[in-house]
């Protein structure tokens, strides 16, 4: 890619601003375009469930950089504009205002969208929410009232954040998950058991193993009723079932899609000149192609295909960080727990943690109220140390230690 070329990034949220400004820390001083769908600039979407709608953080802390950062890096930022439209051979994209921009190198950081339920289920009804953009938040932040009911389908992260933050504005909180525990897909049984039991000691109601027949209403959702026939009063509810990558228009453009955007290991795309970034790409991990929802894999992947727009021919090795704020309990995780054949659990004080190994190989590592825990695991995954399990779960180890030897 030459200095004075045009890099064109869709998707204006954390990958996208990354791969922006990483361009020019690495000495791009051509022309760079960042577009965005909605109306705001970059902003964080972990405290949307969180501090946001407790009142915490106002929309100014949530953006990731000033406006006026964005002119200063010479950054075309374009709000509220779409693109609808690749056109890989002439290097164009149509825009939603009409227009055409041309680009010598794209990167597509187009993110995900939350799955939602069919209007058969009553999904269409007033009252019904999901949580993923400023706009969401806004919405549903002037719903939680005091003394109303909420039920939350879903038991992920989003699901759990946002029934903390509903319990401390004083509704009742009920949780539905279809999987037989909580954070299934995400977490050991360890650390679904430990958080289900934070919630419930709460006050939340947890059904976990439940089949959902439908929402009921006539114009406004009223109950939420599952298969078996047991049913939930809802004066709103809050659907957190996952997200899907938006991948309409890499798939449209003609880009090879695998659970997401396909990317190899440098990020880049099918195409010689697409590279994605985020929570739209799907890389390959361990033999597997996945997609790795964090922020820690937002700002790593996006630097790496920044970096490989410009020829510097680096691979992405995949070790995301992430945290979940509960009450008063925070959850921290690094590295990925794919193919994990044990976990062993380490006491330390008021905290515990987590270790996923494969044999013996350190995988990953979920802390609860253990910064310590969280801090060593994952530089002891950076460095490609394994320490053995039974020095872990020693409770009179010195963990930092371990970074020494």
């Amino acid at each position: 890619m030459q200095l004075r070329d045009h890099a064109v990034i869709v998707g204006a949220g954390q990958a996208g601003l990354v791969a922006a400004t990483t361009l020019r820390a690495e000495g791009f001083a051509g022309r760079l375009t960042l577009i965005g769908a909605e109306p705001t600039a970059p902003y964080q979407r972990p405290p949307l469930s969180k501090a946001f709608l407790l009142g915490e953080l106002g929309d100014e802390a949530l953006l990731l950089r000033p406006l006026t950062a964005y002119s200063a890096q010479d950054i075309d930022l374009r709000l509220a504009t779409a693109v609808e439209a690749i056109d890989i051979a002439a290097g164009r994209l149509q825009l939603s205002d009409g227009t055409k921009l041309g680009f010598d190198r794209l990167a597509l950081a187009t993110g995900a969208s939350p799955r939602r339920l069919p209007d058969t289920m009553g999904g269409a009804l007033e009252g019904v929410y999901s949580l993923r953009t400023l706009r969401d938040a806004r919405t549903l932040s002037a719903e939680l009232v005091e003394g109303r009911s909420i039920v939350i389908v879903g038991g992920g992260y989003v699901g759990l954040e946002l029934a903390s933050t509903c319990v401390a504005r004083g509704l009742t909180v009920t949780v539905l998950e279809a999987a037989p525990r909580i954070l299934q897909r995400v977490a050991c049984h360890q650390t679904s058991e430990y958080l289900a039991n934070v919630h419930r000691a709460r006050g939340v109601q947890i059904i976990e193993g439940c089949e959902l027949a439908g929402l009921m209403g006539g114009r406004s959702v009223h109950s939420v009723v599952l298969k078996d026939g047991r049913a939930f009063a809802a004066d709103l509810v809050v659907v957190a079932i996952g997200i899907e990558p938006s991948t309409r228009l890499a798939a449209d453009a003609g880009l090879a899609i695998d659970g997401g955007i396909a990317v190899d290991a440098q990020m880049r795309s099918s195409s010689e000149r697409i590279w994605a970034a985020g929570d739209c790409a799907a890389v390959t991990v361990r033999g597997r192609r996945l997609r790795i929802e964090s922020v820690g894999n937002a700002i790593d992947s996006a630097e790496i295909a920044a970096r490989n727009m410009l020829g510097r021919g680096e691979n992405y090795r995949p070790l995301p960080w992430f945290w979940s704020d509960q009450y008063d309990t925070r959850l921290q995780i690094a590295g990925l727990n794919v193919g994990f054949d044990s976990v062993h659990v380490r006491h330390a004080g008021g905290g515990r943690s987590h270790w996923y190994y494969q044999s013996d190989e350190l995988l990953a590592v979920d802390a609860i109220n253990d910064s310590r825990a969280y801090m060593v695991g994952k530089r002891l995954l950076e460095m490609g140390r394994s320490p053995p399990p039974e020095v872990i779960t020693n409770p009179n180890a010195d963990l930092k230690a371990l970074l020494r030897s």
